[in-house]
């Protein structure tokens, strides 16, 4: 199969597109080149250029294309102006299920052909997040200035033009010609393949390919910090963002001034990362090292010497800066700095953070009471955690929020479960970030959540869609994550209750507050999912189900989860499901069915094994249930999987006598409210 290369060499691109840009490259072309069958399609990004290839077939087969016209009996002109669209007389149309039909031949079209045919309105219509125009005289952007397009057809240059008309394009025409490395080895050099593409640029110091770019860093990284005895601090983010900002990636290692060790580490790091794209080392024991690492984009001929002098000189200033901040925000403490909270919005329907840390307060001492915390501390913690709002080190960094306020309440001498608790009252920020387990923190962190949730869903600032400004998703799945992992005992409706009634009192009896506890179990059914657990027994036992336990829910759900898992559980199942099908059937002729069952209207025995296997079942089950031994529910329940077989074997429901058809479905219908105790079963899968 022929073999397409497409480049696309342009100014620097913004590294947190280039991934997205790849991926969208090879969406459009497989769309736009579905008639030639586009097989192992490879995309490729950097700094300046993205670019694909591709195998494809030669040519379009031809085909026989039926057009659909007017009705039979459709007026005069609707015929004509069919006729007229495809250039044809009403003689070739032919008459097929009451519509005139066009029937065509369409011609192969060489695979050449329809690239230059189809190549430019895909270019025109690329959608980046930003994208800009540049010089004069054409309509024509890109996210930055594009100097050159490669075109590749098996080894022949396709001229795709970038001109529309009268719009010049940049006068820009697919050919052979690429460009290495800005630095190290500018100018034009030809391409004939994608494989010769990829040497010849690597040649030219470009590595094309971005995952090598990745392991290169994170490699050659590794092992300078391995040569002193060190370790890189993992940030896979970071080497991805590098990765796009280097084509010829060159690691180095520089020093820390002893002057500037004593910082909080975090401080150091962030700061590196956010300024200057630096990794953070760490010694042996964990410490922050005085060493860091970067990453330059070429070779230098004195082997780093004033590469890494000028890096050095630059961290130098950006830790002075950090060091000012460090020293004067902890000449005043974070008590003191309560009054600024009250100049500072939080939300224009819900005041300043001064009034949203006063609902914490409260509602972090009403928790502590539910779970047993100490109230003070958990208290104390929630009236000092958004303090360090106002500190220079926060306006600078406010990636550190919580963290700088863990340090400076130390420095002010607060108990350390406070310090503690405020320094991790943002955890877990993301699914592989730690949860905190001490009392005090827990508290504060659930405080926090729970009242930002309440406040935005009655501020009607709900998420919609993909749109979570708020981060409200990330802060319900921070709460299950904190009960979950501590398992603690709290009913949720009871705290957004409590949460609300400190709120504003246009907003205590908002509609909107009514939609938290699903909005809850709709998270919890995501992570689930995410986990590979069975979420369908979650949905199955929270039908009808106003318990919102979350520890409660879960081991019920996987109470019904290992039952189900057993031999009598599934054929429980497909009984239960049997019988329900049934029902439904039946009731929709003289339903519904749902009065007790008559005992001296049972014909068979395994009627009246049923029903005696009901009345002892179902009072075992409701005592365990109220009792939270839910395996000993399910295995209760799993005990009517034989006389259910069996009835089903031997007892016909609708049997002639309508008396007897009556009890019998009565005696199903009592079985459905049973189960239905357990669990709704239409909700499990498969």
């Amino acid at each position: 199969m022929p073999e397409l290369l497409i480049e696309l060499f342009s100014e620097e691109i913004p590294a947190r597109m280039q991934q997205q840009a790849g991926e969208t490259l090879l969406r459009l072309l497989n769309e736009a080149l579905a008639p030639l069958a586009p097989q192992a399609a490879q995309a490729f990004t950097g700094p300046r250029r993205i670019a694909a290839s591709l195998s494809l077939n030669a040519i379009v087969p031809g085909r026989t294309v039926s057009e659909r016209g007017p009705r039979e009996g459709a007026p005069e002109k609707a015929l004509e102006g069919f006729t007229r669209k495809h250039g044809v007389t009403p003689d070739a149309l032919t008459l097929q299920n009451g519509f005139w039909i066009l029937e065509r031949e369409e011609p192969a079209i060489e695979a050449r052909t329809h690239l230059l045919a189809t190549l430019p309105d895909l270019l025109r219509r690329f959608p980046w997040p930003k994208s800009m125009r540049w010089g004069t005289g054409s309509s024509f952007t890109w996210v930055r200035p594009l100097r050159r397009l490669v075109c590749l057809l098996d080894g022949e240059a396709i001229p795709v033009t970038l001109a529309q008309g009268e719009d010049n394009g940049h006068h820009l025409t697919a050919d052979a010609v690429t460009e290495g490395h800005r630095f190290m080895a500018p100018g034009p050099v030809t391409v004939t393949s994608a494989a010769q593409w990829a040497e010849v640029l690597r040649e030219r110091f470009v590595m094309v390919d971005a995952a090598e770019r990745r392991t290169v860093i994170s490699t050659a990284l590794a092992e300078l910090a391995t040569s002193e005895g060190l370790s890189i601090v993992p940030d896979a983010g970071l080497v991805d963002e590098v990765a796009g900002l280097v084509e010829w990636p060159v690691p180095f290692l520089g020093r820390i001034d002893d002057h500037f060790i004593d910082l909080p580490a975090e401080v150091m790091q962030v700061s590196m990362r956010v300024n200057q794209r630096y990794f953070a080392l760490r010694n042996s024991d964990g410490t922050a090292a005085p060493r860091f690492a970067f990453v330059a984009n070429i070779t230098p001929t004195d082997g780093g010497a004033m590469v890494v002098a000028g890096n050095e000189r630059v961290l130098r200033a950006r830790f002075a800066d950090a060091r000012h901040f460090w020293d004067l925000d902890r000449k005043q403490t974070l008590e003191s700095r309560l009054t600024a909270l009250d100049n500072i919005t939080f939300h224009a329907k819900l005041g300043t953070q001064g009034k949203r840390t006063r609902r914490m307060v409260r509602l972090a001492g009403l928790i502590a009471d539910m779970l047993g915390a100490p109230k003070a501390e958990c208290e104390r913690a929630a009236l000092l955690s958004k303090t360090d709002l106002p500190t220079g080190m926060v306006g600078e960094f406010p990636e550190l929020q919580g963290v700088m306020g863990g340090y400076y309440a130390r420095h002010d001498g607060e108990a350390e479960s406070v310090a503690q608790a405020i320094s991790e009252q943002y955890q877990p920020r993301g699914p592989g970030d730690s949860v905190p387990t001490a009392p005090v923190a827990v508290v504060t962190g659930l405080a926090d959540r729970f009242d930002m949730l309440t406040a935005f869903f009655a501020a009607g600032e709900k998420p919609s869609g993909s749109g979570d400004p708020f981060g409200l998703r990330r802060a319900a799945l921070g709460i299950i994550r904190l009960i979950r992992e501590n398992t603690l005992r709290l009913d949720l409706v009871k705290v957004f209750t409590l949460a609300a009634e400190a709120l504003p009192e246009n907003l205590q009896n908002a509609e909107d507050l009514d939609l938290l506890p699903q909005f809850i179990a709709e998270r919890l059914r995501v992570q689930l999912r995410a986990e590979g657990a069975r979420y369908d027994c979650l949905a199955a036992i929270s039908v009808g189900n106003t318990d919102t336990d979350i520890v409660r829910l879960l081991s019920r759900a996987q109470a019904l989860q290992d039952m189900l898992e057993t031999e009598d559980g599934k054929n429980l199942l497909a009984a239960t499901r049997r019988a329900a099908n049934i029902l439904r059937i039946e009731d929709k002729k003289d339903g519904p069915h749902e009065k007790a069952p008559d005992a001296t209207l049972y014909a068979q025995p395994e009627e009246r094994d049923l029903a005696a296997t009901l009345d002892r079942v179902e009072p075992a089950v409701e005592k365990a249930f109220a009792e939270e031994r839910f395996t000993d529910a399910m295995r209760d329940a799993a005990s009517l999987r034989a006389p259910l077989d069996r009835f089903f074997e031997e007892v016909t429901v609708n049997a002639p006598e309508a008396a007897l058809r009556l009890n019998r479905l009565h005696l199903l219908a009592r079985l459905g409210r049973m189960m239905r105790l357990i669990a709704d079963f239409s909700q499990i899968e498969g």
